[in-house]
This record gives C-alpha cells, structure tokens and sequence, in this order.
C-alpha cells in the first residue's frame, strides 16, 4: 500500500492547502515515530505536533497505521530518486559518483527518516513488504541493467550489478543509521561538513577503483 491509498481522501482531488497540510502532517509523524515508536506514538501526539486537531488530521489519514505507512511510502519514494536519476546515456564513472553523491546527501539531510525505514525492514517490513517485492525489485533490476551494459561494453569492471547497489546503499546510509556509533568514534564535535565531505572523498576511491577496468 502507498502513500495515496493510505490517505483518508484518496478519492477526492487535493488543493494546494490540502498537500501542505498533509506534507505538514507527514513531518510531525516523522518526529513522533522517531521519538516514540510505532507502537508509542499516538494520533493525538501527532496532531499536536502538526499544530491541528485529531479530527482535523484524520480528515487526511484514516489512522495511525496510515499516517506511519504514508511516513515509510514517503521515504523510501525520497530515497529512491538518486537511483532514479542514474542515466545510461551518461559516462558510467561521473553517473556512479553522482549517485553516490546524492545518497550521501539524503544522509545527511534526512537521518531520521532513514531510521525508521531501517527500523521498518529490520522488523521483516510488515508494512512496505509488497512495495519492496514489486516496486523496489522493478526500478533495481532495470538499473542494474543500465549497469550490466556498461560492464558489457568495457566500461565498468566485470561486478554482479545488484550488489554493487546494495553496497552503494549500505556505505551511505551508514552515515544515517549509524550516526551515533560515528559520532561516538570521531567525537560530538567533529563538522559534519568535513565528515560528509571526507565519506565522499572515501567512497569515490574506493568504489571507483574497483569498478574502472584495468587498461
């Protein structure tokens, strides 16, 4: 189930107001869900948070079963985008380091989202398991297609493509999910600009090294 389908009007055509009211509704269940959990959040938390009555919100989501799978739906659309943008018809060297890039952007920009989606499939995605299996397994097998051609036209080292995904994934949103376990070791003061910085300087070598045919 999507983020639409979730919605308590999926059927009527939404205003301007309506969307933001909505996008408004979606960041305070980001924060409460973060702070409480699933199962510690409550509607009327949410509402607060939004600055709207419950039965306001509800107007827009029928439950918080709803609001949290419109939070997740939402997330993951957002962080699938960098590997929407991977172009084929670009050089496979600059369309790799953008990718990871802009994965390393949404880390940085959106580390409490990543969380909960980590939380979500670290529980076995009782509520983005069919999005994950049609939606997700869609767009990675048709880029990782866009990979194989490189591959096969010399262009890129010979590497299973998925996995060189998955681990594209797993290198930046470390930087999300782990944040902790970073500042821990590089210390609370450390600039997160100079750290983000450095990570991309980090993964470009070391994914672009592996990836670039040997001449």
């Amino acid at each position: 189930m999507n983020d639409q389908s979730a919605r308590a009007g999926k059927s009527r055509k939404r205003t301007r107001i309506q969307i933001k009211n909505e996008e408004r509704i979606l960041d305070a269940a980001v924060s409460v869900f973060a702070d409480h959990g699933f199962r510690g959040a409550t509607v009327d938390q949410i509402a607060g948070q939004a600055g709207m009555s419950k039965p306001n919100l509800l107007y827009y989501f029928r439950n918080k079963d709803a609001l949290y799978r419109a939070v997740l739906s939402r997330t993951l659309e957002n962080w699938l985008q960098p590997l929407h943008e991977l172009d084929g018809n670009g050089d496979p060297k600059s369309e790799i380091r953008a990718y990871i890039h802009r994965k390393l952007a949404m880390s940085r920009s959106n580390p409490v989202e990543s969380r909960l989606f980590a939380t979500e499939i670290i529980q076995g995605a009782p509520m983005l398991g069919e999005i994950l299996r049609t939606s997700l397994r869609d767009l990675v097998n048709e880029k990782a297609t866009v990979i194989q051609g490189w591959i096969d036209s010399g262009q890129l080292a010979p590497v299973d493509p998925r996995h060189l995904i998955f681990m594209i994934w797993a290198m930046t949103q470390h930087y999300a999910d782990f944040a902790v376990q970073i500042e821990a070791v590089l210390g609370n003061g450390a600039d997160e600009t100079a750290v983000f910085d450095e990570a991309e300087r980090v993964l470009d070598a070391l994914t672009l090294r592996g990836l670039l045919p040997r001449i």
